[in-house]
């Protein structure tokens, strides 16, 4: 047998594919460095490759390459960017493989212990699911939190292997690349953002913005590229008098900048509606310090003291994370100051210990303080269980509620008794009730914050001091769900509104009923269809509900019925496809839209839930009836669709034609209220060969508002026109809507 040193010589294989699996072996071993100790370590690791192998025969993944090379890429990045040790590495190395190993799970054990044989069940337990099932998405997503209160090292390596998907998710077939970054977008970054791996968490969201929003990002990625140099030359000129001071002061220190990832970027472009050189915090300063564990909060103070005695800094922006920690061990200590050449400037000072936690999230809490989650993470994964013990069934309000508690930063309260609480930033005084318990959140009527009394609408901020006003008589209701943020709260709020509607029903069907004998007519579906029709409701619960609530008048019911109404009887499922929202229908221009490559023949609609304009970026969704829905990536429900349905997305673009149809589009535009700032809108309108649908507007207490649909030909137009009304005097934000 070689020697380990000389590289390891895989058996039965092809001559090309030892050499790729002896290379990436080898990188792996580097990457690993003291975290193989000792000899026996590494005979571990290289029977753990032996059994991978063996059980990687002829398969490949879905960018085609032998899964074996993926295996070892997976353990790569967990051993060198994550930093864990050999448990985690071997489990990497058999993570695809566990349920085709040629040995028994005693064996397994014996070889390898108990910890790696618990986390690849682990991980079984959360990949095991047909992708085809509609509720793939969200019950895939249950079973990985739940795994989080296990052993979080089974989600280290779901998030790790992800990661390596989306590196090479350039090799993968058209069809999947946008239904895998949608998912990576929308579920795994925000994962790695809540376990506090932001560097994981930026490359996710990057790399699936590279499909999900292609224009934007090469965009931004090339003006970063073109702007490089007169970066790295301000940097210089900001660091070298703190350097200066920092090395007379006595500090043991290093000075690093962090460019803004793309996503980040982009989306502070899109928040303020800016373009990019308007973009003024494009990097950050980070100050790390070498300072002893009982000395780290002193020294960051005093470093924060001479930076804001050089650099002017601006109050508002002052961030400590280090006197409260982030539920997810997150600590730093962040200011914003004002630079040479007046340009503004993050900077964060941590040290070498925060530093590391900061990079790696648990994978460095394992180093300092243990495997074991602790304190705020503790309190977020009880939170977590909560929310999947109480979440309905639908699996679009569980990802909703999920979502909303993974990408968030917090705010700390206290109560009366002076208990810290952490609560989503724009968490209101509902929230703080719902987090301290059900029955508080479900009776409270209002509070006092800092000794005044406010509303259920107040929304927190650091440092308040919080108690709750409760009424017996109080009861949930249905507008509570547009202010609260906190998956509880929601979660709470929803199921007892369900059970109040449950019970509401149940009081208006007996009502029905009573009424229905007395007047001597049969009860029986036919009659409950015959007024769902009649008043235009959805199900017979709310039929129910209405009668008990007096909405719904019953000697009108009796006329009704009485009289005998004509209506055909038609089957449910057919009344509520006629209530359904109506899409726009393409002119059936056959050579605008080119489906799955195919120009001809294809019956398809442009979705009035986001109207598609020509040059739109759009995929095309099979509907159940109505052919194929055309959608704009961008659209709301795209995301969704894609993760839930990704077998039902089909690729669509546009091709050119010598004539082309009109699309509807709609523009928002909001400004403060200025002389002649319609009539300057309307000029902009006439400039263009288009039709003005309609255009609403109002002013209210100094501020303008309105609504215009206009047709066009292309987005070229549209946005030519958006541009235009941007630039007006008075107009704050011009932006294209999703739909009518």
């Amino acid at each position: 047998m070689a020697t380990l040193e000389a590289g390891y010589q895989p058996s039965g294989i092809s001559d090309l594919e030892a050499q790729r699996i002896n290379t990436a072996y080898r990188k792996l071993l580097r990457a690993a460095g003291s975290n193989l100790l000792s000899r026996e370590d590494k005979l571990r690791l290289r029977r753990a490759l032996d059994l991978a192998i063996d059980a990687c025969r002829n398969k490949t993944t879905i960018t085609g390459e032998p899964e074996i090379l993926h295996a070892l890429s997976v353990a790569t990045i967990v051993a060198g960017e994550l930093g864990l040790g050999l448990t985690s590495i071997i489990t990497a190395v058999l993570h695809d493989t566990y349920n085709r190993l040629g040995i028994s799970e005693q064996e397994l054990e014996k070889e390898f212990g108990k910890k790696v044989v618990e986390i690849l069940q682990g991980f079984s337990r959360i990949t095991g699911i047909d992708s085809m099932q509609s509720s793939y998405q969200a019950e895939n997503f249950r079973k990985l939190l739940l795994s989080l209160a296990d052993d979080v090292r089974v989600i280290l390596i779901k998030l790790v292997e992800r990661l390596e998907n989306m590196r090479k998710l350039d090799e993968a077939p058209e069809k999947d690349k946008i239904p895998i970054a949608s998912e990576t977008y929308f579920l795994f970054a925000p994962l790695a953002h809540r376990l506090g791996f932001y560097n994981l968490k930026s490359e996710m969201e990057d790399l699936a913005i590279k499909y999900l929003e292609p224009d934007q990002y090469n965009y931004i990625d090339s003006r970063l590229k073109q702007t490089t140099a007169s970066r790295n030359r301000f940097i210089r000129e900001f660091s070298a008098p703190l350097n200066e001071q920092l090395e007379k002061q006595g500090f043991k220190f290093t000075i690093k900048s962090r460019t803004k990832s793309v996503h980040s970027i982009m989306m502070k472009m899109k928040k303020q509606g800016v373009d990019f050189d308007e973009v003024y915090d494009l990097f950050a300063i980070r100050i790390i310090l070498d300072s002893k564990p009982e000395n780290e909060k002193s020294d960051c103070w005093r470093v924060y003291s001479i930076v804001t005695d050089m650099y002017q800094p601006n109050p508002s922006r002052l961030r400590d994370w280090i006197s409260v920690p982030k539920t997810n061990g997150y600590e730093s200590l962040h200011t914003t100051v004002i630079g040479p050449r007046g340009r503004w400037v993050e900077v964060q000072i941590r040290s070498i210990r925060m530093d590391e936690i900061a990079e790696k999230g648990l994978a460095a809490h394992f180093k300092y303080k243990g495997l074991k989650g602790e304190g705020g993470l503790d309190t977020w994964l009880t939170k977590m269980r909560e929310i999947l013990e109480s979440s309905e069934k639908e699996d679009d309000a569980f990802l909703g509620q999920v979502r909303s508690g993974l990408y968030t930063d917090e705010v700390f309260v206290f109560t009366p008794k002076g208990d810290l609480r952490q609560l989503p930033a724009g968490a209101t005084l509902l929230d703080f009730a719902f987090d301290i318990h059900t029955a508080v959140g479900a009776s409270c009527v209002g509070g006092k914050v800092n000794g005044k009394n406010v509303t259920l609408r107040y929304v927190l901020q650091n440092g308040d001091h919080v108690s709750v006003l409760r009424s017996k008589n109080q009861k949930p209701k249905q507008d509570w769900l547009s202010f609260v943020v906190t998956s509880k709260a929601k979660a709470k709020i929803k199921l007892a509104l369900s059970e109040e509607r449950t019970r509401s029903a149940a009081e208006g069907k007996e009502i029905l009923m009573r009424r229905l004998k007395n007047w001597k007519i049969n009860y029986g579906d036919s009659v409950i269809q015959k007024l769902i029709i009649h008043y235009n409701l959805k199900t017979a619960q709310d039929l129910y509900c209405n009668i008990e609530s007096g909405k719904t008048d019953l000697l009108e019911i009796k006329e009704i019925l009485v009289k005998g109404e004509t209506e055909p009887s038609v089957p449910p499922s057919q009344v509520m496809a006629e209530r359904e929202q109506k899409e726009i229908a393409a002119p059936q221009f056959s050579d605008y839209l080119v489906i799955e490559d195919k120009v001809e023949g294809l019956d398809y609609k442009l979705a009035k839930c986001c109207n598609p304009v020509f040059g739109d970026s759009v995929f095309g969704f099979v509907t159940i009836s109505e052919g194929i829905k055309i959608h704009r990536t961008k659209c709301p429900n795209a995301h969704n669709m894609i993760s839930r349905y990704p077998y039902r997305v089909v690729m669509a673009r546009w091709t050119r034609t010598k004539s082309l149809p009109s699309f509807l589009a709609s523009v928002r535009i909001t400004g403060v209220e200025d002389i002649g700032i319609v009539n300057k809108i309307a000029d902009i309108l006439a400039s263009y060969t288009i039709t003005v649908r309609s255009f609403n507007y109002k002013f209210d207490e100094g501020m303008f508002e309105g609504t215009l649909n206009i047709l066009v030909p292309n987005n070229d137009v549209l946005y030519g026109i958006i541009r235009k009304i941007q630039s007006v005097k008075g107009v704050i934000k011009a932006s294209r809507q999703s739909g009518e």
